[in-house]
């Protein structure tokens, strides 16, 4: 029974969190080229988790920047947006997954769902966005959720996101502060967990 709690709440997490990186690059878009879009909120058990929603959110766009001048995924993302159907954005999430999944390649694949967002609203097409929405929760659901759930779900995996986060900043950058941020957020992460344990 607490496995299919943690199920549910590993789920709702993930939803929240796709949710937040979409709206997260909505915000880059000139306000006046945004229609009023308003994609359906997720209730999380409680405050604790929204925390870490958007934590979690943080490390994801801190892998994104890394990733925003890769022109294979760029070109990846504009494909989908000129074939937009689910059969494309499953082809292309199988294909990012293909030599095994880890916690990097599920930022990308937010990411992306983030990316494609912008460019269908920037051709006109904001209805998309919900499909993006769906798309991206359902895979997850379905290919990726029973992996976190192996590694005891997102919470206790905090700290591995981070440790991916910070592998990427070292493989694609060699900046110094990268590394001190993400150390950081690892930190925050460790001290999240600890209270988040002691408190249950």
């Amino acid at each position: 029974m607490a496995s299919e709690s943690n199920s549910v709440s590993d789920e709702k997490i993930a939803e929240a969190l796709i949710r937040e990186v979409i709206e997260e690059e909505l915000k880059h878009i000139p306000s006046e080229d945004v229609p009023s879009l308003t994609l359906p909120a997720v209730e999380l058990k409680n405050e604790q988790e929204e925390k870490f929603v958007d934590q979690l959110g943080t490390l994801v766009r801190k892998i994104g920047d890394k990733i925003k001048d890769d022109v294979e995924i760029q070109d990846a993302i504009d494909g989908l947006a000129r074939g937009f159907k689910w059969e494309s954005f499953k082809q292309m999430a199988n294909k990012l997954f293909e030599d095994g999944i880890t916690w990097e390649r599920i930022a990308v694949l937010f990411y992306v769902a983030g990316r494609l967002a912008v460019r269908m609203v920037e051709a006109h097409l904001p209805q998309s966005v919900m499909d993006i929405l769906k798309w991206t929760v359902n895979f997850f659901k379905h290919d990726l959720l029973g992996w976190i759930l192996g590694r005891g779900g997102w919470i206790c995996s905090f700290s591995d996101l981070a440790v991916a986060s910070m592998q990427t900043a070292s493989s694609m950058s060699s900046h110094r502060g990268d590394l001190i941020i993400i150390t950081f957020f690892a930190g925050i992460a460790l001290g999240f967990f600890i209270s988040w344990r002691l408190t249950r």
